[in-house]
């Protein structure tokens, strides 16, 4: 069975935690001295929201089977349902530390950006003023990328998508844009990139250049941004239909599994470890997949005790008892909300990934 796990490194505090009103904080006592410090937490995080559509028919864009008449018989009923297992799984990504839903998340397989205003004012979501970063790709199968964000925590300066050309016998065919979000977290900048990487459509080494091309479009976005910050704090999420061992992610944005192999500008991976570990967030013909992943720039890591602005603290894949499937040929496996046609009533074919930044309590 896939297991839940939060990558537990050494870290030169011990952590207690208090919930104090509406502010997570941490009160951390440094090992070479007694002084105690109050360390806020928040949680990034990435979902793929398994074919979130409405139930219109857009003529512009492959959604039949989402439709009441359509073989999925996608019915309002079932739609609203869909929303309010998604919202559910949401609202409690990392809340166990952080008091709070993540304040930013990037989602994918969504049909267009009303599917995520519904969504953002469903159930435990309601009561939170989310903003949401979305634009409509030429995606094949009509699905896009985007990203959610709590506005009283993260404040949007700049986003803009970055076309990832793609060519099959040498026609030109779409798939997902990547998205690139930079703001203010808690007054300080971050850069926000969201994938969707192609899929394994015709297998896995097939395929396998379309998701180097990919990882070759984030190394462009990250150069880009680091001209004129080279000290930025990039993160990039996504379901990347790639293991973190793949070549996209060893070869081309040369991703390190241990942070002390980071060096400065580089890149690290922390679900690679999960990965080696046997962890997952989907399964798929029988084979177990770590496609989920969340990984980032140097700057947020530390060697030190500075806390003073935000650093990576934690990851973790997100599938409480009620995301996994409990029986039959899939048990645990994600509980999908369909299979072979028929609505099984689940969440999502893939389990949510995300991390913990911590930061002294200012």
């Amino acid at each position: 069975m896939l297991s839940n796990y939060i990558n537990m490194k050494k870290l030169k505090y011990i952590v207690l935690f208090l919930a104090l009103s509406a502010v997570s904080t941490t009160t951390v006592l440094g090992q070479k001295n007694t002084e105690k410090k109050d360390l806020q937490i928040r949680t990034i995080a990435f979902y793929n929201l398994e074919n979130l559509f409405d139930t219109i028919d857009d003529p512009k864009k492959n959604d039949d089977e989402f439709t009441p008449k359509g073989t999925n018989s996608y019915t309002s009923a079932v739609y609203k349902d869909k929303l309010e297992k998604l919202a559910r799984v949401i609202s409690e990504i990392g809340a166990d530390l952080s008091k709070n839903s993540p304040v930013v998340i990037g989602v994918c397989e969504i049909e267009n950006r009303s599917v995520l205003e519904d969504l953002v004012k469903t159930g435990p979501l309601k009561d939170k003023r989310w903003g949401i970063v979305h634009y409509d790709s030429q995606d094949s199968r009509g699905i896009d990328v985007a990203l959610l964000y709590q506005e009283k925590y993260f404040k949007p300066v700049n986003h803009k998508t970055y076309e990832l050309p793609l060519y099959e016998e040498g026609k030109r065919y779409y798939t997902r844009d990547q998205l690139l979000v930079t703001g203010y977290l808690d007054g300080e900048l971050m850069h926000f990139i969201v994938n969707h990487w192609p899929s394994r459509r015709g297998g896995e080494a097939a395929s396998r250049p379309s998701r180097e091309k990919a990882a070759a479009l984030n190394v462009q976005i990250i150069e880009d941004i680091r001209r004129t910050d080279p000290k930025a704090k990039i993160i990039s999420m996504g379901d990347l239909n790639d293991d973190p061992i793949n070549s996209s992610l060893k070869k081309i944005l040369k991703t390190e599994d241990e942070r002390k192999k980071v060096k400065d500008g580089g890149i690290y991976n922390p679900f690679e470890e999960m990965f080696q570990r046997g962890l997952n967030t989907l399964g798929y013909r029988d084979n177990i997949n770590l496609f989920d992943q969340i990984f980032f720039t140097s700057p947020l890591l530390t060697s030190t005790n500075d806390y003073s602005t935000y650093r990576f603290y934690k990851a973790g894949i997100y599938n409480p008892s009620y995301v996994i499937n409990k029986e039959g040929q899939y048990k645990g496996y994600p509980y999908r909300s369909y299979s072979f046609s028929t609505y099984a009533g689940g969440y999502s074919d893939h389990f949510s990934v995300y991390i913990h930044l911590i930061r002294e309590l200012k």
